[in-house]
């Protein structure tokens, strides 16, 4: 409930946050902001794919290269209106799976049921391979999933990230983030907005249900899903207000500072946790898929983070970008980075 829909939306604020930091640093620097910012999108989906097909193939990182391309032919736009742009498409496919919705409840039963037959063949197929397979077999199944359900899902994701990062890139360059303990009001107003808007939404999407029978179009699903997604976007933005309002306090940075180490190490994390559940859950590792409860899925989400901070805190003490930060950068700049921290002469 608090969780699912919220936080790809808070990572892509981010994104659009350090699209408008890196285009100034870009700048800065003398080069081209537009050939250096493409060859780092044409980089990402690269990783997108090889995380598609090696992985698991509910990737966002080819989302994230094709609405980062977009972006960067909007830099010339004004603040306000990337705001008005991002809320307008992300409230556009948000309206969608809610007018979506009704189309479905005026259809009987038997239709409904035709039309989740390919899914729920599909997903009968994965529950089979996915636990049992070989590599192979799996890295089958995995785009064959991808290509049933993904492919068509980037229509709905590319336009709904898009409207993500206009409205990050916004904040960023309303000049918000910059002395964020000299704008506390404003991040005040911005959660006195966004926190009821957002749970609003949430709690009628909980109301619909969190359970249903029908299938991928099951209409009941449909529309809690569309309100899921109503209440994720100011639910996210209720959560980085919080976020920034703690980091302004000294008690709140020296807890949010735990965990800073993590975000220099996103992608390195993103993609670690993906290889970490697929040998945990497919066939070719521990065959666990469909086996943990929820209660145990929450177990190993937290392990599994709570491992990478770990991890994060001792691989940055002597290195100064994560191993995938550190490759993305090369492929982006095309001249290796350095790698290891210089320690400092006594």
């Amino acid at each position: 409930v608090f969780v699912a829909g919220k936080f790809w939306t808070m990572f892509s604020l981010l994104f659009g946050m350090g699209f408008v930091l890196m285009s100034g640093r870009i700048d800065a620097a003398g080069l081209s902001v537009e050939r250096v910012f493409l060859r780092r999108m044409a980089a990402l989906l690269l990783f997108g794919v090889l995380h598609i097909v090696l992985l698991w193939p509910g990737d966002i990182l080819h989302t994230y290269a094709i609405a980062g391309a977009i972006l960067m032919a909007m830099r010339a736009v004004a603040p306000k209106w990337q705001l008005v742009t991002g809320l307008l498409l992300y409230a556009g496919i948000a309206a969608f799976y809610l007018l979506f919705a009704a189309v479905m409840f005026v259809l009987p039963e038997s239709a409904l049921a035709e039309m989740s037959a390919p899914f729920a063949t599909s997903a009968e197929r994965a529950a089979r391979v996915y636990p049992d397979g070989g590599f192979g077999a799996v890295l089958v199944q995995r785009v064959s999933d991808y290509a049933q359900i993904g492919l068509m899902g980037q229509t709905m994701m590319v336009p709904m990230v898009l409207g993500v990062f206009l409205v990050g890139s916004w904040l960023m360059s309303g000049g918000w983030l910059q002395a964020p303990a000299a704008q506390r009001r404003f991040w005040w107003r911005l959660l006195a907005i966004t926190l009821p808007t957002g749970l609003l939404f949430t709690a009628l999407a909980v109301a619909v249900g969190t359970s249903f029978t029908l299938g991928a179009m099951d209409p009941r699903g449909i529309l809690a899903q569309g309100l899921m997604l109503c209440g994720a976007l100011p639910m996210s933005l209720a959560y980085v207000a919080l976020i920034v309002l703690a980091w302004t306090s000294n008690a709140g940075a020296r807890a949010l500072g735990v965990f800073a180490p993590a975000g220099r190490m996103a992608l390195t994390h993103y993609l670690g946790q993906s290889l970490i559940c697929s040998l945990l859950f497919y066939g070719y590792g521990f065959g666990l898929f469909g086996e943990p409860g929820r209660a145990a899925q929450t177990g190993i989400v937290l392990g599994v983070f709570a491992l990478q901070i770990v991890i994060s805190h001792a691989w940055l003490s002597h290195h100064r970008y994560g191993p995938m930060e550190w490759t993305w950068r090369w492929l982006t700049y095309g001249r290796r980075p350095g790698w290891r921290r210089v320690p400092a002469l006594p």
